[in-house]
């Protein structure tokens, strides 16, 4: 073989290679949904789902200040049922729980940033107060307050905190996806389309409990490759954690490709 036919081969090889290696990295892209729970002033290291205050408030510039397409999760369940193409940098942002914490500092930095948000409360825990008296959840009334910022929508995180797997009654289940979308819908007089798996833990026949429910998406944590990138009933989520404090952490879990990380630590 001559020179330069080995050269050209040789090239095929690597052009063919590196496409190979592109079109592998873009199939495990999967857009961004970050979820938060607790935000704090001033977090203890043991509380492992709380954030800081002056954390979130630098996260959320960094999403403003790169130009990222933050979205409406029902925006980005669309987007992705009708698969259109999905602009770069999207991303969507949620809370679990509904923490009292969320309207004191959270919504108010969303309005700062113009950014929406999608919150699930878990129905029973509304206007709760802890073993202290004091009250460390969400109220109606501020839970009406941040929907009507026009940036910030509810979701249901069933009645209680119990993961539905765990629920041994199919009617028990059905009342915690079904019910709480009521008392919600009736308290905000308004559809409520979204829900959230308590500790992000479901299998088949829950999944298709919430859509019976009436519900157009569902969140998750991680439920692995068992589930599609593309499944708007097991969109999975990224938990925002303290580690993340460090915005070139942050930048690595919101580039889409995190999902892919984890679920190779998970393998080994």
């Amino acid at each position: 073989m001559s020179k330069r036919k080995t050269l050209i081969l040789t090239f095929a090889i690597i052009f063919l290679s590196a496409q190979l290696s592109v079109n592998f990295i873009r199939q495990q892209y999967v857009v961004p949904i970050i979820m938060y729970h607790q935000i704090l002033a001033s977090p203890k290291p043991e509380y492992r789902l709380a954030v800081s205050v002056k954390a979130f408030q630098r996260q959320m510039h960094f999403l403003k200040k790169h130009r990222y397409n933050v979205v409406p999760l029902e925006t980005l369940a669309d987007l992705i049922k009708e698969k259109k193409k999905i602009p770069p940098r999207t991303l969507a942002i949620t809370f679990d729980d509904g923490y009292k914490n969320q309207y004191t500092y959270a919504c108010r930095i969303l309005k700062k940033y113009n950014l929406p948000a999608n919150f699930f409360i878990i129905v029973n825990e509304v206007g709760r107060r802890n073993k202290w008296g004091i009250r460390d959840r969400l109220s109606w009334k501020q839970i009406k307050e941040m929907r009507d910022s026009g940036i910030i929508s509810f979701g249901s995180h069933c009645l209680g905190p119990e993961p539905l797997i765990n629920i041994k009654s199919e009617q028990e289940i059905k009342k915690e996806i079904s019910y709480s979308k009521k008392i919600i819908e009736e308290k905000l007089n308004q559809p409520i389309t979204m829900f959230s798996y308590p500790e992000g833990k479901f299998n088949d026949k829950i999944r298709q409990l919430v859509i019976d429910a009436g519900y157009k998406l569902a969140v998750t944590t991680n439920p692995g490759k068992s589930f599609p990138n593309d499944d708007i009933f097991a969109l999975k989520r990224l938990r925002i954690s303290s580690t993340a404090n460090n915005l070139f952490v942050f930048w690595i879990e919101t580039s889409g490709y995190y999902n892919f990380i984890r679920e190779q630590k998970r393998r080994k």
